[in-house]
């Protein structure tokens, strides 16, 4: 049994000036990169760093060739290290995520990053369809404030609400620090 780290979309368009600011992204993506040093120091060759490219320059963000577009410098990847494109929330969706988990026997995921109500939920739910175990570090994720006709959830309440219908059921969801003391 092997475990990998997946790091989904801590792409520059979800920091402040983005264009698709997220609420405390800084603080999310230095909770992942807390886990993918982790990651670097015990189990390197199993990093695989998530980046959403739109393919419909619709979307308004992710577009291709932009600064926005970019992986963080908080997480940025190390030669050595995969990145997957993706298209999609769902971060198995057409992509080659699945294949090469299964080419180095993964069973185990560790999953970081954003958006906690899109690309995460979809993620998460898709590795576990998919036969993975799957843990989800809350902290090292990050969303935004949401509407729905008149009413307005903030992001807070957002990321709570998914990551709470994700634990148990699809995911162990876990701190980064209680990620940290579990594997010391």
């Amino acid at each position: 049994m092997s475990t990998a780290l997946i790091i989904v979309d801590i792409q520059n368009d979800y920091f402040p000036n983005g264009k698709m600011e997220l609420s405390n992204p800084e603080k999310a993506a230095a909770n992942a990169a807390k886990v993918l040093e982790w990651f670097r120091q015990n189990n390197k060759d199993n990093i695989f760093h998530v980046q959403h490219i739109a393919s419909d320059p619709g979307l308004g963000f992710f577009l291709p060739n932009t600064e926005g577009v970019k992986l963080n410098e908080s997480v940025f990847p190390l030669g050595n290290e995969c990145i997957i494109i993706k298209h999609a929330p769902n971060s198995f969706f057409k992509t080659e995520l699945e294949s090469k988990l299964r080419e180095k026997r993964v069973t185990k995921l560790v999953i970081v990053g954003m958006m906690t109500h899109m690309c995460i939920d979809a993620t998460v739910r898709g590795a576990v369809e998919l036969g993975f175990e799957t843990t989800l570090i809350e902290d090292a994720c990050a969303t935004r404030d949401l509407s729905y006709k008149d009413s307005k959830v903030p992001a807070e309440q957002v990321h709570y609400a998914f990551v709470g219908a994700l634990n148990g059921m699809y995911a162990n969801v876990i701190s980064t620090e209680d990620f940290l003391q579990q594997n010391d």
